[in-house]
């Protein structure tokens, strides 16, 4: 047999070895598992929440698959050559009105007035902003959390940005009541409470600030989503220097 400590060899009935005098009744051997988890351990807790925070948020795999990462990078280009009308545009134009994501956006919108209509009249009109706000935001947290796809949580993200900017309009028309809305009424048409935000803002006592509540959603809306391309252009060249290599 060879000594467990220092590995010399000698006979199977020895007590203890002839070299080191180790007894070989008492020795115990390290458990490596226990010890790597423990440095593991030790190491995430010197670091500072914000590392902590950058680290999750910037996560990606050791080895990139190029095909995926291509994928990636034509997602983004297309959404930011798309988000520079979005950042251009006014509340006057209502280019997010008119664009192929309120389409997306609008049924989480109907959907949010249903969830929140035991709540009361306010809750009831201001759920479907609020529904159409947490349906991206929670896939953003689904995808950055549960899954721990970083880039797919900076695409919910932007989609979260452009809901709050595609809410600007509607605010912004509390007081006028002139946007056409579903069903190809417009506000002043309509019964009181038809339009959501002049009955949130008229029973909050807050209707002369209705443009100021719709400028906010926009600087809102597009600081978001400027940040959320930023965070994917971000992780794009992680994931690059990443990059599976070919042999």
């Amino acid at each position: 047999m060879n000594c467990p400590k220092c590995g010399h060899e000698q006979n199977d009935k020895n007590m203890e070895c002839v070299r080191c005098g180790l007894i070989f009744s008492q020795y115990k051997p390290l458990d490596y598992d226990r010890i790597l988890k423990r440095q593991s351990f030790d190491e995430t807790e010197k670091r500072s929440p914000l590392k902590c925070i950058i680290d999750y948020m910037f996560h990606t795999k050791e080895e990139i698959e190029i095909v995926y990462f291509v994928g990636r990078l034509i997602i983004f280009i297309f959404l930011f050559i798309w988000s520079v009308k979005f950042l251009q545009s006014s509340i006057e134009s209502n280019y997010v009105g008119r664009s192929f994501m309120h389409l997306v956006n609008l049924p989480f919108h109907e959907a949010g007035h249903i969830i929140f209509r035991p709540l009361g009249r306010v809750m009831h009109s201001l759920g479907g902003s609020l529904g159409q706000v947490i349906m991206p935001l929670v896939c953003t947290l689904v995808l950055l959390i549960k899954t721990r796809d970083t880039f797919g949580a900076s695409i919910g993200l932007w989609w979260t940005g452009e809901s709050i900017q595609d809410m600007a309009p509607y605010i912004d028309d509390a007081r006028s009541l002139s946007l056409q809305l579903l069903g190809g009424n417009t506000g002043s048409s309509a019964p009181y409470g038809f339009h959501d935000w002049n009955f949130i803002l008229t029973e909050l006592n807050l209707l002369r600030h209705d443009h100021l509540i719709a400028n906010i959603a926009v600087a809102g809306g597009k600081l978001i989503m400027s940040i959320s391309l930023l965070w994917g252009l971000m992780l794009l060249i992680r994931q690059f220097r990443r990059l599976k290599k070919f042999s």
